[in-house]
């Protein structure tokens, strides 16, 4: 059986290489007329391909509950800020795919250097950081947070800063909330349990189902930054016992939550 999912996985990643090349040489096409929407949405055409090739080599599948806590395509001046559960590549694959706003990732300069993938990025409006220069990282999140809020835009951040193993809990930092305090938009928690089929540190993709549950968002006015962590961390990781019991030793109690999709 672990043969076949290193064959199967494999294959996928054969694939995330053999379409990543025409799609990223697109981007840098479509961005030398336009920028914003076009080139995000062209990324996007990639990441579909990407989670749809999970789906279809690998037997990833997912399923979604709490998308009517999240503002509608129509309402696109609605920003939120969007702190989520970071297992594995699988939801930074994902996420852009099953929302109806562009996102704005903040994530690690180094990633620029990938080529053709990180090319594409670097033309997206994503908040890219030096994170050995803390200062210079907070101040250029902030600024370039408050321009694409204005602009109804979704900033995206992973709390715990690294993708975390499946059953285990990382240091919740508090950017995501200082942010969201700051431009005044509520924030949004997300549990994912992406780990179950794509392991943290692995090409070795399993067949199985991916949970996301999207939290209510949570109003960021007249709060402080690490206390309004900690209301988020309290339902990310009670949500993560609810969706994957079987990771953890003592699982919470479940909640009266619908499937939505």
């Amino acid at each position: 059986m672990i043969l076949l999912y290193a064959l199967r996985s494999a294959l996928f990643i054969a694939w995330l290489a053999l379409t990543v090349v025409p799609v990223a040489l697109a981007v840098l096409l479509v961005s030398v007329f336009v920028r914003g929407n076009p080139v995000y949405w062209t990324c996007v055409f990639w990441l579909r391909l990407a989670v749809s090739g999970a789906r279809l080599i690998c037997g990833v599948r997912w399923r979604i509950q709490g998308m009517e806590h999240l503002p509608t395509a129509e309402q696109s001046q609605s920003a939120v800020i969007l702190l989520a559960k970071h297992q594995s590549t699988w939801e930074t694959f994902a996420f852009p795919t099953l929302m109806s706003h562009p996102l704005a990732y903040v994530f690690k300069r180094e990633l620029l250097y990938i080529p053709f993938f990180g090319w594409a990025i670097g033309r997206t409006d994503m908040i890219h950081i030096d994170r050995s220069k803390r200062a210079q990282a907070w101040a250029k999140v902030a600024e370039q947070g408050k321009q694409l809020a204005a602009r109804g835009i979704w900033v995206i951040m992973f709390p715990e800063g690294t993708r975390i193993a499946r059953g285990h809990k990382g240091d919740y930092k508090t950017g995501g909330t200082r942010l969201a305090i700051e431009t005044g938009v509520p924030v949004v928690p997300i549990a994912a349990t992406s780990a179950r089929c794509w392991p943290r540190r692995s090409f070795l993709l399993r067949p199985g189902v991916v949970d996301i549950s999207i939290g209510r968002p949570i109003p960021s006015q007249g709060r402080e930054p690490a206390e309004l962590m900690r209301e988020v961390e309290g339902w990310i990781e009670g949500e993560m016992q609810r969706l994957d019991p079987e990771a953890y030793a003592q699982p919470a109690q479940p909640r009266n939550t619908a499937l939505t999709a």
